[in-house]
């Protein structure tokens, strides 16, 4: 399993639907589980912990992004 290509195809599914979203701020290693199937734990915390990670870095990105137009960066 190619756990980079997992997390941002499954990071990907999560934003993209509000509920899943919100299922997975609730029970994270659940909804991972329940979209990959069965998996070894240490798998499913790696996956789990990279697809918050991947979550909160694009949250970032995007602030950022946002503040940059404050600055003359995005006109």
């Amino acid at each position: 399993m190619d756990i980079k290509a997992t997390i941002g195809d499954l990071a990907a599914k999560i934003t993209g639907d509000a509920a899943m979203k919100e299922k997975f701020e609730k029970d994270p290693a659940g909804t991972v589980k329940g979209l990959v199937g069965n998996i070894p734990p240490e798998q499913l915390q790696s996956i789990t912990e990279g697809i918050k990670a991947k979550i909160n870095l694009d949250k970032f990105g995007g602030a950022l992004g946002g503040l940059g137009g404050l600055f003359g960066g995005n006109k």
